[in-house]
């Protein structure tokens, strides 16, 4: 299974934003990640489509694309309190 899906451990949470340049949707999402994932101590990292074929090929239409714990969370619009519940439940 690639990396980019599997399961982290118990307790360890990753979020993953999948996104372009010049998308300004991209730019809303982030600006929730890096609030949320900060208030909660979680790690999260930027994934760039334009750089990868494959999540390119899987994410093209619905970017940005946030991943929790490599399972998709949420595409176009990120709702804070739904993805601080998410990281906390």
């Amino acid at each position: 299974m690639s990396p980019l899906f599997r399961r982290k451990p118990s307790g360890e949470r990753l979020v993953t934003l999948i996104r372009k340049p010049g998308c300004h949707l991209c730019d809303d999402a982030q600006v929730v990640v890096e609030k949320v994932c900060g208030d909660l101590g979680v790690p999260w990292e930027r994934k760039d489509i334009t750089e990868d074929r494959e999540l390119h090929d899987q994410y093209w239409e619905q970017i940005p694309v946030v991943l929790v714990d490599g399972r998709q969370h949420t595409f176009w619009r990120v709702n804070e309190d739904r993805l601080r519940k998410a990281l906390t439940d």
